[in-house]
């Protein structure tokens, strides 16, 4: 049976019971009480004895049990399809959705009532589906075009190898080399996404200060080759989360900061530092003037900046990219707002946890 159906019977049934209860009540201290026989008043009066009543009064019941039916019946299935109206239309639009069509919404009018809470849970649903949909198949366009070209300058530099036997191959080995190099580089930075996106790994108690001096520590080398200085202060910082994927968060965002600067004369600072329930990792560093535009897009996968670059350490465009989903992943927050005075600072915010058990930073 329908859930209408069922609502129906259930309003009739409880109806029924009522006027049962009713008739029962006036049997019980009314009629009870009526004699038997006849009470004779006079010559000309007389009181009806108990068979009399029931005589005259047992058909009506019946007549109006039937009544009290039919109206329950009908009464019920025009309350059970007003009640049901919204679920309906929820209905539909989880039809529509599942052929689909992400932008349909129920927006449901009336009173905040359980259908206008579960409606609008649902339309809440679609909408970030619809965004999370559209993310991906971004996404997918973009690693698509990427890793294309690696693929297209490998087929050249073969073909180049076999037209011309005699040429060098050294030269063509080496850039080969270098293209697949970039391809696998590529390749693992998609791995990393995706795996964060699923949130498949494993938690436990991480402290940024170390992570942001690792990561300093690292990339140092790279920093001296470009004139770039790193300063590195801040407090202990403890969290709750993958350690592997937050050293890879701290490294992108160090490694963006160094190459993405003032070349000769530029500036790292990396700081860490709690609030009363999160803890903060900021890296900021010097560079060109950048436009809040330019700045909101920087997370959105294979963006470089003001112009693509070529180097050995360009990276390819996932960095701030893999630096979002890391930190959705943890439940963070990532802020990037341009600095007056040319370059980014770039706030990571996560989750705070108890820092015992957490080793202090070296100094």
């Amino acid at each position: 049976m329908s859930v209408r159906l069922k609502l129906t019977l259930s309003y009739a049934g409880f109806l029924m019971v009522a006027g049962i209860l009713l008739l029962a009540v006036v049997w019980v201290f009314l009629l009870r009480y009526v004699p038997d026989n006849d009470v004779i008043l006079g010559p000309s009066g007389w009181i009806p004895n108990r068979g009399d009543l029931e005589r005259a009064f047992v058909p009506k019941v019946v007549w109006m049990l039937g009544f009290l039916l039919l109206f329950g019946l009908a009464g019920g299935w025009i309350l059970a399809g007003r009640m049901l109206a919204p679920l309906a239309r929820i209905t539909d639009a989880t039809r529509v959705a599942a052929g689909g069509s992400l932008s349909h919404r129920i927006q449901l009018p009336g009173s905040r009532d359980e259908f206008r809470e579960l409606a609008d849970a649902f339309d809440a649903m679609l909408a970030r589906l619809e965004a999370h949909v559209a993310e991906q198949q971004r996404f997918a366009a973009n690693a698509s075009h990427e890793l294309r070209t690696p693929l297209a300058i490998t087929k050249a530099v073969l073909d180049v190898a076999r037209n011309d036997p005699d040429r060098d191959t050294s030269a063509l080995i080496d850039r080969l080399q270098a293209v697949n190099t970039r391809a696998i580089d590529l390749t693992e930075a998609l791995l990393l996404v995706s795996r964060a996106e699923q949130g498949s790994f494993a938690r436990e108690r991480v402290d940024l200060s170390l992570l942001a001096e690792e990561a300093t520590e690292t990339l140092l080398p790279l920093a001296e080759k470009h004139g770039v200085t790193i300063e590195t202060s801040g407090d202990i910082t403890p969290t709750v989360g993958s350690s592997a994927l937050l050293l890879q968060l701290t490294m992108n965002l160090v490694h963006n900061a160094i190459v993405h600067n003032a070349h000769g004369y530029g500036t790292v600072w990396v700081k860490t530092h709690v609030r009363p329930t999160t803890v903060v990792l900021t890296v900021e560093n010097t560079g060109e003037f950048l436009s809040p535009e330019l700045v909101s897009t920087l997370t959105e996968p294979f963006q470089r900046g003001t112009q693509r670059i070529h180097s050995d350490h360009a990276g390819v465009g996932l960095g701030l990219a893999i630096v979002k989903t890391i930190t959705e992943a943890h439940d963070g927050t990532l802020t990037l707002t341009p600095r007056a005075a040319g370059g980014l600072h770039i706030s990571v915010e996560l989750p705070q946890t108890p820092s015992a058990g957490i080793r202090t930073a070296r100094a």
